[in-house]
């Protein structure tokens, strides 16, 4: 036997398609093949020996190749033994050393013409007993035959090798019971293992009875644990643990995109930065993004304190929207300045003239999670808007949107580390007092991702976007767009304050006497005039009209005539009872308040009243001169500051009809604006202090 690939010669036998035949004609590429019967056929070569049967009668198995990298993991005096076993196992089989000139003619007692090859296996092991070697013609059979069966790393002495096996001559039960275990604790909470090795004696004791499988020893437990729990984390974070869980089985899919916006992932994630909500009050944020996977821009990014159905929907608004240029921004940042097809793209969208360096990008094709805000049907109608496919992943399937995953990950380490007030990734990793230090606030912080998103990210080589033909050339995200956009051509989508009011969130509800009730706010005006009481004529939603809100703000409401066309924007019934806007977060933590302290169904008005005062109390700031109980607590503050920070936040915003005229002073509003002002005039209750104890006077008492 060789190693060497034989030849296929006219007269030899071979076997194809269950068949034996001879060949009897060797023509370039082709082989001309003929059964017993004298029949032929002319088979290419390499179809001939790409089949599975495919075999040269009489030829004899080939041995197998060897490799020296097989060897690598061996000591070196283990590998060059192995190698010395080869060469003696080589010329035994052929009668030549492998390292033989040409011409060099077969030592006679190695000559496979003239020696059988028991004779040669007795030549060889009287050659080595000659050398030193204390080895016998059994010894040189045995390793024959397993250099034919397995190689060169077969020679190896097996106590050097690796074991065979990766547990070795370990119980199979115990090693089905610790499985067990180590998947039991990849969804609850991390534990030691010695709870493993207690919780394997359990089940081995559940399914073979108590005593019927021996355990192994504390030391040999270790060593099985270890190599079956190695890569899951079982003792180690529980949030890892879970990840790697959820990881698919089996090779990751490569999606390939051609053109941008033909497949984008959204999803939200809280911000590791402290922001300034207002008066001082420290919070997190959520940033919610959307990233063009053929290019891997970053198409838009909101900072929002909670990231609602409605920031989801606003986010493809502001994909579909040019970024202008912002005060302070440096002249580099320009579109005109950039690698992008400024000219050609300024022939279709006039807005692009003072446009920012950052793609405008038509989605095609959307994937989130199935959080609450992307599943929403406010979310799932704005794609069905704007002709976007929506694509929902598995549950707890992380791995089907990567490419967000990793994003969300880079804007943490590229550029929320370098703002004060960075907590890091998890607690572990956060600082002390990083309340303290001067925090920027959400309107900024918006401002500057917006910056560093132009600046930065979009001019930044992606190691995703590699040049097939050239592996080591990256691409920025907006030379790929420029690459792409040759091909796959750009269309415009202009957005209306009818587009901005399609993307709120949608209610439906009746037209009432009074006007149109939303979240216990009555919403009224008289453009309702024509509607109050009648039917909306869509059936499948019992006849009643479609309402669109901004849970940012709860001053107006946008009703669809479905009679005709178009939207009526109707006001808040107690719109000028309170100063500023507020949205439902800072409504229902004062319901919620007004629960708590007793008060019988609050009604609107005292809602409304309590919000406004919420809302002075935090724009005033804590006193010093009131007392204890006059002081808003910390979750008052917060909630004010985040209500605050929404309604002052950047984007689109519908235009709002002008507020219905105050009434005068001695109108019946002065009555409910004295109820919201407070009741500073009222008397004050007499306070009775507690008397001093006194422990002789209470002796006496109970005699």
């Amino acid at each position: 036997m060789s190693a060497r690939p034989g030849r296929l010669r006219l007269g030899d036998r071979v076997r194809f398609q269950e068949h034996t035949y001879t060949v009897v004609g060797l023509t370039g590429m082709q082989v001309r093949l003929a059964d017993t019967h004298g029949s032929g056929m002319l088979v290419d070569q390499v179809h001939l020996q790409a089949a599975g049967d495919f075999a040269v009668i009489g030829a004899g198995d080939r041995t197998a190749l060897a490799s020296a990298a097989l060897l690598e993991h061996l000591p070196e005096k283990v590998a060059e033994r192995a190698l010395w076993w080869q060469r003696h196992l080589v010329e035994l089989l052929t009668g030549l050393p492998p390292d033989a000139p040409a011409g060099t003619r077969p030592r006679p007692e190695y000559d496979p013409a003239n020696c059988s090859l028991a004779e040669r296996e007795r030549a060889k092991a009287a050659e080595l007993v000659a050398l030193g070697e204390e080895i016998t013609a059994r010894t040189v059979k045995r390793k024959r035959q397993r250099y034919e069966a397995g190689g060169i790393t077969a020679v190896v002495d097996r106590r050097l090798a690796p074991h065979a096996t990766l547990l070795g001559r370990a119980d199979p039960r115990v090693v089905a019971a610790i499985r067990q275990a180590i998947s039991e604790s990849i969804p609850a909470s991390t534990r030691t293992i010695e709870h493993a090795r207690w919780r394997t004696e359990r089940i081995l004791a559940a399914e073979h009875g108590e005593g019927t499988v021996e355990m192994p020893s504390r030391a040999t437990f270790y060593r099985i644990f270890d190599k079956l729990s190695h890569g899951v984390h079982v003792t180690g974070s529980a949030r890892t643990r879970r990840s790697l869980a959820d990881q698919p089985e089996g090779p990751f899919r490569y999606e390939s995109v051609a053109a941008p916006g033909e497949l984008m992932q959204i999803d939200s994630t809280p911000l590791d930065v402290l922001v300034r909500l207002d008066r001082g009050v420290p919070g997190r944020v959520e940033l919610t993004a959307l990233v063009d996977l053929a290019t891997r821009t970053i198409a838009a990014a909101v900072v929002r304190p909670t990231t609602k159905s409605v920031d989801a929907s606003l986010l493809l608004a502001r994909t579909l929207t040019p970024e202008p240029m912002r005060p302070g921004w440096v002249q580099a940042l320009a579109m005109s300045r950039s690698v992008l097809p400024h000219r050609r793209l300024l022939s279709l969208d006039e807005r692009l003239e003072h446009a920012a360096a950052r793609p405008v990008i038509i989605p095609e094709t959307i994937v989130c999670d199935r959080g609450k805000a992307f599943i929403s049907e406010n979310f799932r109608s704005s794609c069905r808007t704007l002709e976007i496919t929506f694509q929902p992943c598995h549950p707890r399937s992380p791995a089907e949107k990567p490419h967000i995953e990793r994003t969300l990950e880079s804007v943490a380490t590229m550029f929320c580390q370098f703002l004060p007030g960075h907590l890091g990734r998890t607690a572990e990793h956060r600082g002390r007092n990083v309340e303290d230090e001067p925090l920027w606030s959400m309107l900024e912080i918006q401002e500057l991702l917006d910056e560093w998103l132009v600046a930065k990210w979009q001019n930044r080589p992606h190691d995703g976007l590699r040049d097939p033909g050239v592996p080591g050339r990256t691409f920025t995200p907006n030379q790929k767009y420029a690459s792409l956009v040759e091909t796959a051509g750009y269309v415009p989508l202009a957005l209306s304050g009818d587009d901005y009011v399609e993307l709120l969130p949608a209610a439906w509800r009746a037209v009432n006497s009074y006007g149109v009730k939303v979240n216990n706010r009555i919403y009224d005006c008289p453009d309702l005039g024509s509607f109050r009481r009648q039917p909306s004529g869509v059936t499948r939603k019992r006849n009643l009209w479609e309402i669109h809100r901004d849970p940012y703000d709860a001053n107006w409401v946008w009703m669809r005539n479905h009679w005709e066309t178009g939207w009526i924007a109707i006001p808040w019934k107690h719109l000028g009872s309170v100063p500023q806007p507020f949205g439902d977060l800072a409504w229902d933590h004062a319901a919620a308040d007004l629960r708590r302290k007793g008060e019988p169904n609050p009604t609107e008005e005292e809602i409304a009243g309590a919000v406004a005062a919420l809302l002075i109390k935090a724009s005033q700031g804590p006193s010093n001169a009131d007392g204890p109980s006059t002081r808003m607590s910390k979750r008052d503050r917060r909630v004010a500051a985040r209500t605050r920070a929404a309604a002052e936040s950047p984007g689109l915003r519908p235009p709002q009809p002008e507020a219905p005229a105050r009434p005068d002073a001695d109108g019946p509003l002065a009555d409910d604006e004295e109820a919201v002002a407070g009741t500073d005039d009222e008397p004050i209750a007499k306070v009775i202090p507690l008397g001093v104890f006194d422990p002789f006077k209470e002796a006496d008492k109970r005699w």
